[in-house]
């Protein structure tokens, strides 16, 4: 397993689909090359140096884990996986994920390079103006935010966008009051005390991960990253706010929330992942820098919103949490679960057993999908992850007037585009979701016509056989770097 992001990057060479990018400006270019390669069918990562108005060494990696193969790489799961047998393996490794407490060092390689005080010089760092209409520089787009909590001592290590307001400030933006960062800075606060914090650029991609996913108050996305890696995290002491930092991060800003009442700033908009922006700038708490830490030739790890279908993540967490629900309901015979469109569509394929099989299966989807118009329930040999096999069963099993039903005031968020300021402002965030019924008709199923098209096993063999040959330039599941990782062990 990778041992910090520069391991990760390694591997991901390895794999093939790593791209150095040299000379990119990164006002609004460097963004740009990020969503047009995220959108291309290879989908590579990139790497970019010599970034225009910085020292050459300085770098961005961008597109780290936005396909399937390499968030499987990043879980610890075969890269060779099918997207929904990575998906399946990652459940699997979900539910037998070991505790790994993090373990304190005494000397990092951020320690080589120190600014405090004075001397702290945020314009020495890379911080891209990722869309054209964002309201400023963005260093945080994939940080973790460390924070600790007063009373129970916790520690909450989050993802929130921190953009750049000058040589040593900038803003922490937490969405809402009820995340986990905002409430711990208002415990401060509420004391009339600053809120120690600090920002973690370039982080390993397993805390990466832990960063976004949802994890229940008091639970360490230390512990949870340190369970991926089947390692602990290795930490050093934070010299000015004691904060436990990941010892081998690229570059790390170290300082205080001030109260709000003695300081706020005016912070984006800020593309979001929905393709749209959602707010006008608004006041956001301030990071006073006292400190910024970084190792040689730093490496900003970039993981900017899009327009779907790209997204951060190449396997959908959520889906995963949705195929769990449908089991736990009692639901039977499901085969997969997936999400397109940056998760605002899902698609579940079930072994349909009895009349209203898949209606059950697409209520419980559509109670579980967060911002998604549509769900659609697919047979078994459709494969969820593949839309344009989703679309062919759209296109040939669905009847519109008579497999198709609308959901009504359902889950939203005021992200929506959809949503009309004046309902985001008085608190409704709801819409209508479209159940989609994409399968053959219970009643008559049997005698549905036949398809010419090969079964999902059929194609595995194939895959198997010819692949190889398919795709030109394969690495062999023998050579890949989860394969050699399996090997030591």
């Amino acid at each position: 397993m990778y041992k910090d992001l520069r391991g990760f990057i390694k591997q991901v060479d390895e794999l093939g689909v790593l791209r150095r990018i040299n000379g990119a400006d990164p006002k609004f270019e460097l963004g740009g090359i990020t969503e047009v390669a995220a959108g291309s069918a290879e989908c590579p990562a990139l790497l970019f140096d010599r970034i225009k108005g910085y020292d050459s060494g300085t770098r961005v990696f961008t597109n780290a884990t936005t396909t399937a193969q390499r968030a499987a790489l990043a879980l610890g799961i075969d890269p060779s996986l099918t997207p929904l047998d990575a998906l399946k393996a990652w459940m699997k490794k979900r539910q037998t994920l070991e505790r790994h407490s993090p373990v304190e060092i005494d000397k990092a390689p951020f320690q080589d390079n120190v600014m405090r005080g004075r001397n702290v010089d945020l314009g020495k760092l890379p911080a891209p103006y990722w869309h054209r209409k964002d309201g400023g520089p963005y260093i945080g787009s994939g940080s973790i935010i460390i924070m600790r909590d007063p009373d129970g001592g916790w520690i909450n290590s989050s993802i929130y966008r921190v953009q750049v307001h000058g040589k040593n400030r900038v803003t922490i933006q937490f969405d809402h009051l009820g995340r986990h960062g905002a409430i711990i800075a208002k415990k401060y606060w509420d004391k009339g005390e600053p809120c120690p914090v600090a920002v973690v650029n370039g982080q390993d991609p397993a805390l990466f991960i832990a960063g976004f996913e949802y994890l229940p108050d008091g639970q360490s996305e230390y512990d949870f990253a340190g369970s991926i890696k089947g390692a602990p995290m290795e930490t050093i002491r934070g010299p000015l706010t004691g904060l436990p930092l990941p010892a081998h991060a690229e570059i790390i800003l170290e300082g205080e929330l001030v109260l709000p009442s003695e300081a706020t700033l005016p912070e984006g908009p800020f593309g979001e992942f929905t393709g749209y922006y959602a707010a006008d700038a608004r006041p956001a708490p301030v990071m006073q820098v006292n400190a910024v830490y970084h190792r040689d030739n730093p490496i900003l790890l970039g993981s900017p919103p899009m327009k779907p279908p790209r997204f951060h993540f190449g396997l959908p967490f959520r889906a995963a949490s949705i195929w769990s629900n449908l089991e736990m309901a009692g639901v039977t015979d499901v085969v997969g679960c997936w999400q397109h469109v940056a998760q605002l569509m899902t698609v579940v394929a079930i072994r349909q057993r009895y009349a209203g099989h898949a209606k059950r299966a697409a209520l419980i989807a559509a109670a579980n999908s967060y911002m998604g118009r549509l769900v659609v329930v697919v047979d078994d040999d459709v494969d969820p992850s593949n839309l344009a096999d989703v679309m062919w069963a759209v296109t040939t099993r669905c009847e519109p007037a008579e497999q198709i039903d609308i959901v009504r005031n359902a889950w939203s968020s005021a992200l929506d585009p959809r949503i009309p300021d004046e309902s985001k402002r008085a608190g409704v965030t709801s819409h209508s979701k479209a159940i989609i019924e994409a399968v053959r008709p219970f009643g008559w199923k049997d005698k549905y016509p036949p398809t010419s098209a090969l079964t999902a096993d059929e194609t595995r063999e194939i895959e198997e056989k010819w692949g190889s040959k398919l795709r030109g330039s394969p690495v062999p599941a023998a050579t890949s770097p989860a394969s050699k990782t399996r090997k030591r062990k």
